[in-house]
């Protein structure tokens, strides 16, 4: 019959295996052209059935099937078959297609979600109808009135790439004839089976059913009495002749349900409509009465975050067909079983509180609910297939399974596949009841457990929450300052303190974080652009004053909220008796105000600067130990100096399918953690040295599963091995920790090893080290746990399973060789790699220091001369960015205890009084300005302990060992020790810091031994106002080394000759083509990309044939030998890309809305590319810096190219080289800043800042539309500048380019004014007495909304005037205006002639369409009809207007820079206005 493919095809398919095999060509660069039919017209019931043989991930959509009318012989096969006319039936996805328009919705199973090995099938029956077959089973009719011939059709379409036909079974005629057998035989009553003497009496209260109908007994009754003989007829296997016969049609939801339930996936799927509104009406039952030891499973899907009470199912003996549905479930009082929470309900009524340790309320989605009536009559529960025991001991053989999807619970999906083996591994930790100890977290607050602080979800517009409810951030910081306005979770308990950290902050706005309390519920508020304007229940911390419902209620109140730095904490707590008290960095402000109801909400205003901030509280920090370990008492292995340094070791870039690598390969996530728990494996980028230990620290757990962390070595290299689902399933050469057994080859060779790692919380550290004699040791948190076996080969790398609760971990600095024999009195300087400092001035020590120090060469060594203490000493300056201050100890005393201390401090020396009692006696007491140090092995800030085991003990140092200490440029401290980093001490490190060394306890004597580095060359440094000051032998001097560098780069720069395959290179390889489709053009550099060097390209040729464009970023490897795919977003090992505006790290999606959409960049736009000394990625777009793209780029990178789309040709620019500073920055005029001009009480120096004159784009759709609609209007070019560049776009597209802010500053004395976004203006022939007189500087910049009709008599008579008829509008100008600027003589206008201008200085007010009524129009271009609107761009004189309340009536902000109290000028005075632009906007 039909079982092979016909030979004609799409173009794009091949046919295998006899014609039974059709595969797509180029899976991976095309997603249709895969039409496959078959060979001849289907007979009836015949079905046409195929198996998926493959799938690729590349594209969205799938197979597609099903039936046409059209002859494959004389067939112009069309791209995809939903492009099939004439007769032709498809399915697509759930949705069935006829002609190619949609004629059902929702049907059958969604074809999109098949997966390799699925069969899939079609079928015309002898009626006409057209039925889809899945997996061999019937989904029901799809379309009916088929004609009778018809040819299968499948479409190779999207991840589909490779089917196979399977068989041409004739359905129909087998059905037919099974249909008539079981008629017989069913009617064929064995005898055996007797009628029952009596009906059933056991339907009292104590089986749970009472009040049954007397219908409902009769057939409960007849169905007990004839079980398993008439009714449950087999439709799959031939009869055995018993009275038990067993049917096999599938448990569904019944078609009635409840009136908010929607039905689909052939009714396996339940969903209720309206969640967020309605919270019940959700009940659904099965299609049929469950049969003995039958389980009935459904699956959680979704679930929302508004109500309280969740999923509830049961049974019920009344038949769905009959039954009056209820809005819950347990509302029915008769024959229903039901389990609600963690009790079980009978007819309504509780019958036992407590059925199991856990609640219905706390699953989550992904979870799985069961329950069973066993062949004895009981009932059973089911949770992620745990048997909960027996919910009642009878139950009436006739009942159906009921789901009630009630308050959260809002979707459910029956579950046919009953997979428990695999559900036990994965849930088992929903019995938290019974592990309490393991990795759950409880207050101590009683025996109940107390609801974590968390963000509650409804945020402010521009706000974000993330990791699990603890961070709040503005994602676009650096583009809005308010709108970040984030609540609390719940209300705060008398006494306890809500506390966050900030996190991030940027340097573009004034103003910074706020937090306070409100009594407004963060579910229903609506929430404000800042929380200042809320005039209700609300008490704020803002600067350093107190604000109460927006009104200010203390002036002067501790510590000023501006002047935060990332790193610093914040807190507010209301007490016991009404007082409300705000914390900084857990330092109690004072009473701040008082009478504060109970049951306030914290809240916190992301505002200006702060940019995110984390939830802290007694879970993040681990509880300190009692005892403090002490340096010279117990060697610790991450105490100790190593004669090799680590810092190498990175997680693999090969790993477990739900493990990511992140943080340069130093952090380990698994995502969906809540969802997946295991198949998170990641190994060790290179294999261990003997005595070398891999240590890592746990970040994140989740309470929701059962297990954690797994650790080992395996001699299997990651590029040899499969990665399984967990580490323990490995047979041969691994070893493990899992909880407390050690495993080999994942058989368990040893129970009750010295540690567990189930037990393990957040912030503990895991170490693991192969000795020189083959012995395996753990170390958890520095401390040996013995060997754990013996004789393991060399060669071994260290291995993780983030399986269960461990979700995150990072590399710790810990990871260090190590060798109990060494000793440091035994070290060398020679042993350890020294740090060289760059070459410049020394360093020297600050006069102010100790009292008992003594200054000798000229600053540059330091001796304490008595006693133990005061032997504080200064860096003599500032340390900049990345600069490493490092002394060499000369001198020691061994009768003294303690050591060297070394960190940073914010104090000035010059500010420490000469006194003696000017600095405190050590370093952990100074505490007058913000420290930071290093005490030992603790980190400490103003004293305060804040980590401990970081790096090497201090405490070891000897004679010849050098310390150092170094800013980072990303606001971190570092501690050298003989030149090796210890890794990250501290974060949030504020800009202008000292240097300062402790010489305290034994050490008495430290030289100098670096050196500052020299002055930033001018090319290095941000843009400065002041710049020009030096001479120009000055510059010329300082620029030559980095023009230099820079030179020798551009001037070798050029493209690799391994590219894509349409690529052709020219011009000595700095210009790439793409000579042929629309992909296979990717590109990269020859040479890998400096720091802190900026390499670009210039856009030679686009094709607008083709849609989409260039893409360019970065990869980590060499492309010499790379086989380069279709597209770079395909390139998915070390690769950062911008694509469009979003940013793609291994082909996922990192940053959206980053930089203008480079899509729309024309011919001539300038990209480059940029990694600063941070290892940041920058993206400039005609010299402007988008910000940074991406963190953690690798050293070295390659510039890498995607010539797509409409994108032809690009060129290497080596002219103009730029190099940008290592501390980066743009020049930002003072008057720019946001929200308040006045800073910490100060005004600032406002200067006049344009608009950027320039006009990147040669060709933008907008602005020539906007053109052709102006050669439309009948004004005289005479009118406008000739110059086209004066003509601005304001497009999304266009200001972005040209890195344009939203507001400006012009006029004497400055005034703000938005730039007209979303408007294009021409501009107007400047007057020549204007220009002599500055008007276009010194007067203000506002809008004025007009007619078309009124454009040429304001544009003939010089001045604004009230608009009249127009050929393209029939409408008057609603408000009349009048004024210019040409100069009337005195008193030549009658008070009767003098008409009020309206101005704004934002078009969002002007431009409403009271102001700028619309037109339309027929663009002659496109044939298509447009809505028109026109303005002015005006300059008004100062002091010539008054500044008013919008008149339009609107009820909310039209411009959040300017108030509606004051968005509207208006002026009476002639010559007080002058014309600058025409507007217009284009719909």
């Amino acid at each position: 019959m039909a079982a092979e493919f016909h030979q004609r095809t799409g173009k794009l398919v091949v046919l295998l295996n006899g014609n039974r095999t059709a595969k797509r060509n180029k899976p991976t660069e095309e997603f249709n052209h895969g039409l496959a039919m078959s060979q001849e017209a289907l007979g009836d019931g015949q079905v046409f059935q195929v198996r998926i043989d493959r799938k690729v991930n590349s594209w969205s959509g799938s197979i597609e099937i099903g039936v046409t009318a059209l002859d494959p012989n004389t067939l112009d096969f069309p791209s995809s078959a939903t492009g099939l006319k004439g007769g032709s039936w498809i399915i697509s996805g759930c949705s069935v297609l006829r002609d190619g328009r949609s004629v059902l919705e929702e049907y059958g199973q969604d074809l999109d979600q098949l997966s390799e090995g699925d069969k899939v099938g079609i079928q015309r029956t002898a009626g006409g109808e057209l039925h889809l077959w899945v997996n061999g089973r019937d989904c029901g009719v799809a379309a009916s009135g088929l004609p009778p011939q018809v040819w299968g059709v499948v479409d190779l379409y999207g991840k589909c790439t490779q089917v196979t036909v399977v068989g041409c079974d004739n359905v129909f005629r087998r059905e037919e004839t099974r249909r008539a057998a079981t008629t017989e035989e069913a009617l064929n009553i064995p005898r055996s089976c007797s009628r029952p003497d009596k009906f059933p009496n056991g339907l009292e209260s104590e089986n749970g059913f009472v009040g049954m109908e007397l219908s409902d007994v009769v057939n409960n009754a007849i169905l007990t009495a004839y079980s398993g003989s008439l009714l449950n007829v087999s439709l799959g296997s031939p009869l055995d002749g018993g009275c038990s016969v067993t049917s096999n049609d599938a448990l569904l939801f019944h078609e009635k349900c409840g009136t908010l339930i929607k039905l689909s996936n052939s009714n396996k799927t339940a969903e209720r409509r309206r969640p967020l509104d309605e919270f019940n009406n959700g009940v659904v039952m099965t299609n049929r009465p469950l049969r003995d030891n039958e389980m009935f499973e459904i699956r959680i899907d979704k679930l929302v975050d508004k109500w309280s009470g969740s999923i509830e199912i049961g049974i019920t003996m009344h038949n769905p067909n009959n039954l009056d549905y209820p809005a819950t479930m347990t509302n029915l009082r008769s024959g229903t079983i039901m389990m609600s929470g963690c009790g079980i309900l009978t007819n309504g009524k509780g019958t036992r509180r407590e059925y199991c340790e856990f609640s219905l309320d706390e699953l989550q989605e992904g979870d799985h609910i069961g329950l069973m009536r066993k062949s004895s009559g009981a009932l059973h529960f089911y949770i992620n297939g745990i048997d909960q025991g027996v919910a009642a001991t009878q139950t009436l053989p006739t009942v159906y399974g009921v789901v009630d999807l009630y308050g959260m619970a809002v979707k459910v999906t029956i579950v046919h596949n009953h997979n428990h083996s695999d559900r036990l591994r994965r849930n088992n930790a929903i019995m938290r009841a019974l592990s309490p100890d393991v990795g759950r977290r409880v207050f101590d607050s009683g025996d109940a457990e107390v609801e974590r602080l968390l963000f509650h979800p409804n945020c402010g517009q521009k706000a974000a929450i993330v990791c699990d409810g603890r961070t709040a951030l503005r994602p676009h910081a650096t583009d809005d300052f308010n709108h970040g306005v984030v609540l609390s979770n719940r209300s705060l308990r008398s006494n306890e303190i809500f506390q966050v950290r900030i996190d991030k902050m940027v340097d573009k706005w004034a103003g910074s974080i706020e937090i306070g309390v409100t009594t407004h519920n963060p579910a229903y508020l609506q929430l404000p652009s800042t929380m200042t304007n809320l005039r209700s229940g609300t008490w704020m911390m803002t600067g350093n004053g107190v604000m109460h419902n927006g009104t200010t209620i203390l002036d002067e109140y501790g510590h000023n909220l501006d002047r935060l730095k990332a790193g610093d904490t914040v807190g507010v707590m209301r007490k016991e008796d009404g007082s409300l008290h705000f914390f900084v960095n857990n330092v109690d402000q004072g009473l701040a105000a008082s009478n504060v109801p109970s049951n306030v909400y914290a809240v916190v205003d992301l505002y200006g600067q702060a940019a995110q901030a984390t939830i802290i509280d007694d879970i993040d920090l681990p509880p300190l130990p009692d005892d403090s370990l002490d340096g010279n008492n117990q060697i610790s292995p991450c105490s100790l100096f190593s004669l090799t340094p680590s810092n190498d070791l990175r997680f693999h870039h090969l790993h477990g399918n739900n493990a990511v690598i992140s943080n340069g390969g130093r952090t380990a996530f698994r995502q969906n953690c809540r969802s997946e728990f295991n198949d998170a494996i990641v190994m060790s980028s290179r294999a261990l040295r003997e005595g070398e230990m891999f240590e890592i620290l746990i970040q994140k757990m989740v309470d929701r599963w059962s297990g954690s962390i797994e650790a080992g070595v395996t001699a299997i290299r990651p590029e040899d091995l499969e990665f399984p689902s967990t580490m323990t399933d490995i047979d041969y050469d691994t070893w493990m920790l899992s909880g407390t057994a050690i495993m080999q080859d994942g058989n368990t060779m040893r129970n009750n090893y010295g540690c567990d790692l189930d037990s393990l919380t957040t912030g503990s550290r895991i170490g693991m080290m192969r000795s020189l004699n083959g012995d395996l040791h753990y170390y958890i948190n520095g401390v040996d746990q013995g060997v754990a076996c013996s004789g393991l080969p060399p060669e071994l790398y260290a291995v993780v399973d983030l399986y269960g609760q461990c979700v995150q971990v990072s590399i710790t600095s810990g990871s260090l060789p190590v060798d109990n024999s060494l000793s440091l009195s035994n070290v060398t300087e020679k042993s350890f790699p020294a740090h060289s400092p760059a070459p410049g001035i020394a360093h020297r020590f600050h006069a102010n220091c100790g009292k008992n120090v003594a200054l000798q060469s000229d600053g540059c060594r330091a001796v304490r001369v008595h006693g133990f203490s005061h032997g504080i000493v200064f860096s003599i300056k500032e340390l900049r960015s990345d600069e490493v201050f490092e002394v060499k100890v000369d001198e020691i005393d061994e009768q003294w205890s303690g050591s060297l201390h070394i960190g940073l401090t914010t104090l000035q020396p010059s500010d420490v009084p000469c006194t003696s009692s000017g600095l405190p006696p050590s370093l952990l007491e100074l505490r007058s300005k913000v420290s930071w140090l290093v005490s030992g092995s603790e980190i400490r800030r103003n004293g305060t302990l804040q980590k401990q085991n970081y790096g090497c003990s201090l405490e070891r140092l000897t004679v010849g060992n050098r310390v150092g200490v170094k800013r980072g440029g990303d606001d971190t401290m570092h501690v050298f020790v003989d030149g090796v980093d210890m890794g990250v001490a501290a974060a949030g490190i504020a800009k202008n810091v000292f240097a300062v060394v402790d010489l305290y306890g034994k050490v008495v004597s430290v030289s100098i031994v670096s050196s500052s580095a020299l002055e930033e060359t001018e090319s290095m440094k941000p843009p400065s106002m002041s710049s020009d000051s030096c001479s120009e032998e000055e510059e010329e001097e300082e620029l030559a080394p980095c023009e230099n560098e820079a030179s020798v780069f551009m001037a070798t720069i050029e493209f690799m000759e391994n590219h894509g395959r349409n690529i052709l290179l020219s011009n000595e390889g700095h210009t790439a083509t793409r000579v042929a489709s629309y992909n296979q053009g990717v590109v990269a550099s020859a040479q890998p990309l400096p720091r802190q060097l900026l390499f670009k390209i210039q856009i030679d040729r686009l094709n607008s044939q083709w849609t989409s464009s260039l893409s360019l970023g970065v990869i980590g490897n060499c492309p010499e030998r790379f086989n380069f795919p279709g597209t770079a977003s395909s390139i998915k090992r070390s690769a950062w890309l911008i694509q469009r505006d979003s940013v793609f790290h291994n082909s996922l999606k990192i940053c959206d809305n980053y930089g203008p959409n480079l899509d729309t960049c024309p011919e001539g736009t300038v990209l480059g590319l940029l990694v600063d000394n941070a290892h940041a990625l920058h993206l400039f777009v005609n010299g402007m810096d988008q910000g940074v793209a991406a963190q953690d780029i690798p050293n070295p990178c390659f510039v890498v190219i995607d010539l797509y789309g409409q994108c032809e040709q690009v060129t290497i620019v080596t002219n103009d080289v730029m190099a940008i500073g290592g501390d980066g920055g743009h020049l930002r005029c003072q008057g720019d800043l946001e929200k308040a001009d006045v800073v910490d009480g100060i005004k600032e120096n406002l200067c006049w800042t344009p608009p950027p004159e320039v006009n990147p784009m040669k060709t933008c759709e907008y602005q020539a539309l906007c053109a052709r609609f102006k050669e439309l209007l009948p004004l005289p070019d005479g009118y406008f500048n000739e110059e086209l560049k004066c003509n601005l776009c304001y497009c999304e597209s266009c200001h972005k380019l040209r890195g344009d802010e939203a507001y400006y500053k012009r006029g004497d004395p400055p005034k703000d004014y938005a730039l007209p976004f979303g408007w294009c203006r021409f501009a107007l022939r400047l007057n020549p007495r204007c220009e002599v007189a500055n008007v276009y500087k010194k007067w203000h910049t506002a809008y004025h909304g007009t007619s078309v009709g009124a454009l040429r008599r304001a544009l003939d008579h010089g001045e604004l005037v009230s608009g009249g008829a127009s050929i393209f509008c029939s409408k008057q100008a609603k408000v009349e205006l009048q004024n210019g600027y040409n100069e009337p003589e005195e008193n030549s206008v009658q008070e009767k002639d003098i008409v009020k201008v309206n101005l704004s200085p934002t078009m969002r007010y002007v431009g409403l369409d009271r102001f700028c009524p619309k037109i339309q129009f027929k663009d002659l271009k496109s044939q298509r009809h447009h809505q028109a609107q026109v303005a002015f761009q005006v300059c008004v004189r100062p002091g010539s207007y008054k500044v008013g309340p919008q008149s339009v009536g609107a009820s909310e902000s039209i411009d959040p820079r300017f108030s509606n109290n004051e968005i509207e000028w208006v002026t009476k005075e002639r010559a007080s206005t002058v014309l600058y632009g025409l507007l217009i906007r284009v719909e």
